[in-house]
């Protein structure tokens, strides 16, 4: 199958979650055969922060705005068994319809922030999916499962929605017991608003109350007013190719999600999967849903509150482990990017074929 994509970014990691989605999927995808050629707009924030310019599992073309993507790769999209779209590309309502113009196989809308997006649309704001598009596409794949996916076809009249959640290749994230544990507690993620009482409830606090424990913060746009206590360590930016051995250096890691999210449930960020294949064991805020992905105290923690997190760090060893090999199970078994790899070509292969079989009926 050769799949077009038009996304927010493949070439960087910086300040995003959508390049670490991409990269696990289409690497498996085309391992799997597939053949992927990928649309990033040539945005200058991530052109000075790119750390995978050219990919080997996809060729990756750079656009300058709106009008040269449609001047320069209409052949490309027109010539593609299937075109999948992203969430949060600029001109996305524009570059959706030309899409859906041009493309002859499905044509299929990519949410790797489906809470965020069904604010916006809720609000009017239209910024990179309009109301008006949700129907056009072949399958609305999302982030977020659920009722969600119900709320998408009966509210946005959503032809089909999928859950296509986050993965991680297993073969880039694995257990180092050799690696020195250098954190007791550790977070990976960009700043947000949203997510910062989070990390202040259930890393920062903990850090005051134990001030002989070490902690890390790691991501970028942090504003400088914040004040870190002395045992929490500020990491700027952790490219993917190090976070297998930063997930490694930590006894615990700490899941934070934002407030969208956590309202809609059902909502796994790929910081779940990669600390889970690296068999670290995962302290994680509340949602609906994450309970039925990896079972509380089985697979993971939930806390609710600082003294959660630090009843949570005086855990013995052996359960820690435990806890941690718990997680890994469940990530090989049902979250693998091969796996992923497949469901997606699969629900594209299922639709593809319908809309032949419909097209030589007509």
């Amino acid at each position: 199958m050769k799949l077009a994509i038009i996304g927010l970014t493949l070439s960087s990691s910086w300040g995003n979650g959508h390049a670490t989605t991409y990269r696990a999927l289409l690497g498996a995808f085309a391992k799997a055969g597939g053949r992927v050629e990928f649309f990033e707009r040539d945005m200058p924030w991530y052109a000075e922060h790119r750390d995978l310019p050219d990919p080997d599992f996809a060729r990756l073309h750079f656009y300058e705005d709106f009008a040269e993507l449609r001047h320069r790769f209409a052949r490309q999209i027109r010539e593609a068994d299937a075109v999948l779209i992203g969430s949060y590309v600029p001109d996305g309502v524009e570059v959706i319809d030309w899409a859906l113009e041009q493309a002859r196989g499905p044509v299929a809308f990519y949410d790797i922030d489906t809470p965020v997006t069904l604010g916006r649309l809720a609000r009017g704001d239209e910024s990179y999916l309009a109301a008006r598009q949700v129907p056009d596409f072949d399958v609305y794949f999302s982030f977020t499962g659920g009722p969600t996916l119900s709320h998408l076809q009966r509210d946005y009249g959503a032809k089909r929605a999928e859950a296509l959640y986050c993965t991680v290749d297993p073969g880039r994230y694995r257990h180092r017991p050799e690696i020195e544990r250098r954190w007791r507690l550790g977070y990976l993620g960009t700043y947000s608003a949203d997510r910062q009482p989070g990390l202040e409830r259930l890393l920062l606090q903990p850090a005051a109350q134990l001030p002989e424990t070490r902690f890390v913060v790691a991501g970028p746009q942090y504003p400088e007013e914040i004040d870190w206590p002395e045992n929490v360590e500020r990491i700027e930016h952790c490219p993917p190719r190090q976070h297998e051995r930063f997930y490694n250096s930590q006894d615990f890691t700490l899941n934070i999600t934002r407030a969208e999210m956590i309202a809609a449930g059902w909502s796994p960020s790929v910081r779940l999967f990669e600390a889970a294949a690296c068999a670290t064991p995962i302290i994680s805020d509340r949602w609906e849903g994450l309970d039925d992905l990896f079972p509380d105290g089985e697979a993971i923690i939930i806390a609710d509150s600082a003294d959660d997190v630090a009843a949570a760090l005086r855990m013995q060893e052996a359960e820690r482990h435990a806890l941690g090999r718990a997680a890994q199970e469940i990530v090989l078994e049902k979250h693998s990017a091969a796996k992923r790899a497949r469901q997606l070509a699969g629900y594209l292969e299922e639709i593809g074929n319908k809309k032949q079989r419909a097209e030589s009926a007509a």
